[in-house]
């Protein structure tokens, strides 16, 4: 009797390995689609895209909802690892150090994209007691972040057999999310010729050639200084230091082109274009 403890031992063990692996393989795949969804919902909310589709401004709480989630998920994924019996159990120390104890390449890119991702959402609740221009750079190592856990999620899928899966799924949602991040920093002429914007006002050439005039104005009480007017254009707007926006009133008119850019992307519609022939 005594003699099938160990056999007996072993068996919940591998039982419970494998419950495990089921959990940290399902919160994986979560953790995978809702870092998509969050990505693709920042880059729409960012560009004014979102807001011009649901003609509603208001709509930030859904990124930071699936970044939340997307958040727990990849936590829960991780936490699995030292619920393990087996010699596969992760310490929380080599959860949080990678590189430093072994280990597989994957696990230390998985590690630093989902660290990368909760330092981001620290700061997003610090936004504004900090150097608005910091925030916002680093803010945006998100596509980073997000790279290093996509090449975490395919290495591991390849590794336990499960390519077949995400090649499916993984692509069906990574393919849009790629294309959204890359249409970000597409410049405006093309996504107006893609269809993706509205073009506004005339050419540049058709605006030199009459001579208007541009007259910019913010409205300071819609502006929640984001700062996606000082991307697009930044000869025309700028945050300076004690994070407030600065603008040029009557912009040159090389710059009159970034500065309809900036009024489309801006998420809270706060810049106001007036055209005017001299």
């Amino acid at each position: 009797m005594l003699s099938q403890v160990p056999m007996l031992l072993a068996d919940a063990a591998a039982d419970q390995d494998a419950g495990v692996k089921k959990m940290a393989q399902l919160s994986a795949r979560l953790a995978y689609a809702m870092m998509c969804l969050t990505l693709c919902w920042g880059v729409l909310i960012a560009t004014g895209w979102a807001q011009r589709l649901t003609g509603r401004q208001e709509l930030r709480n859904g990124h930071m909802v699936l970044a939340t989630a997307a958040l727990a998920f990849g936590s829960l994924h991780a936490v699995a690892f030292t619920l393990l019996q087996t010699a596969a159990k992760f310490s929380f120390a080599k959860l949080v150090l990678p590189f430093l104890f072994g280990g597989f390449f994957r696990h230390g890119l998985g590690i630093v994209g989902l660290e990368l991702m909760f330092a981001i959402a620290i700061t997003a609740g610090l936004r504004r007691k900090v150097l608005y221009r910091r925030w916002l750079r680093f803010h945006q190592l998100a596509y980073a972040a997000v790279t290093l856990t996509v090449v975490h999620s395919w290495l591991g899928a390849v590794a336990n057999g499960n390519l077949a899966v995400l090649w499916l799924a993984g692509l069906t949602i990574l393919i849009p999310t790629a294309t959204i991040a890359a249409a970000r920093f597409a410049p405006p002429e093309t996504l107006a010729r893609l269809g993706l914007v509205e073009r506004t006002g005339r050419p540049q050439d058709e605006v030199a050639a009459e001579a208007s005039v541009l007259d910019v104005s913010v409205n300071n009480e819609r502006c929640h200084r984001y700062g996606i007017c000082m991307q697009e254009a930044p000869e025309v707007f700028d945050l300076i230091d004690d994070d407030r926006l600065t603008y040029e009133r009557r912009p040159h008119p090389d710059h009159y082109a970034k500065a309809r850019a900036a009024a489309r992307a801006c998420p809270m519609r706060a810049i106001e274009l007036r055209e005017r022939v001299r």
